[in-house]
């Protein structure tokens, strides 16, 4: 429609230089209404369309919103299951590390802790959508600059020291696996072989090593807090309910 305006006001302009019927002013006077008409029409016809297209896609940023809100609501009972399993084994190993010399594991403790000893955690975060939206460029559509920061702050560097920090233990597990692995071969006793490998100065030692995972408790603890900000921001810049 805009067009159609700037095409119909051109050719008027056009007609009124061609004139002669009008004096020199006369045909300047129309010359500028008619300028003044175009520039208004597309200035008009620009305004609708950047407010068509900023709505447009802060409806994107909405649903992203929305959808980022149930992937962190997810994440955080994930990581406070996780979060769990790091304290028991933290109970686990700091049991075995306190062990006196000679003294031999409790069969009772040892059923207690084995699933935590003998297991790996880690978290598997839902940053998909995220990825997808920052591979877009959209990222920065988000107005309110505090949520953006956050977002990018939790997927970008907190998430990923906190992944680096339980690969990290993870690692040193994996350590002792093998110590058990091996020993468990070599022993001929089999009854109660895992008790006796476990009270080993080698196996207290790596024991000793895995009693202490506060870095990856605290890095949890601040996944969790930041995962939790970035929802409350979330209902208040969309004026929901707060579910955690």
């Amino acid at each position: 429609m805009a067009e159609q305006e700037v095409i119909k006001h051109t050719k008027k302009i056009y007609k009124i230089w061609s004139s002669t019927e009008h004096s020199f002013w006369h045909k300047l006077r129309e010359f500028l209404l008619e300028v003044f008409i175009i520039v208004f029409a597309v200035s008009l016809s620009i305004w609708f369309h950047n407010r068509s297209e900023h709505a447009q896609q802060q409806a994107e940023v909405r649903q992203f919103m929305l959808g980022l809100k149930s992937d962190l609501q997810h994440d955080v009972a994930e990581m406070k299951s996780d979060r769990e399993s790091y304290e028991q084994q933290q109970a686990g190993f700091t049991y075995l590390a306190a062990l006196r010399l000679n003294q031999r594991v409790s069969r009772d403790s040892l059923n207690k802790y084995y699933n935590w000893l003998f297991n790996t955690t880690s978290l598997n975060p839902n940053n998909g959508r995220f990825e997808g939206f920052k591979a877009s460029g959209k990222i920065g559509q988000i107005e309110d600059s505090e949520l953006q920061n956050d977002i990018l702050d939790l997927y970008q560097e907190d998430i990923v020291s906190l992944l680096n920090s339980t690969d990290s233990y993870i690692l040193s597990k994996r350590k002792f696996f093998d110590y058990v692995v091996m020993n468990r071969r070599r022993l001929t006793d089999s009854t109660d072989n895992v008790t006796d490998i476990l009270a080993r100065d080698e196996g207290q030692s790596i024991a000793i090593a895995l009693s202490s995972p506060g870095q990856v408790l605290d890095r949890y603890d601040k996944c969790i807090a930041k995962a939790r900000k970035i929802i409350s921001e979330i209902d208040e810049e969309y004026h929901l309910d707060q579910k955690d």
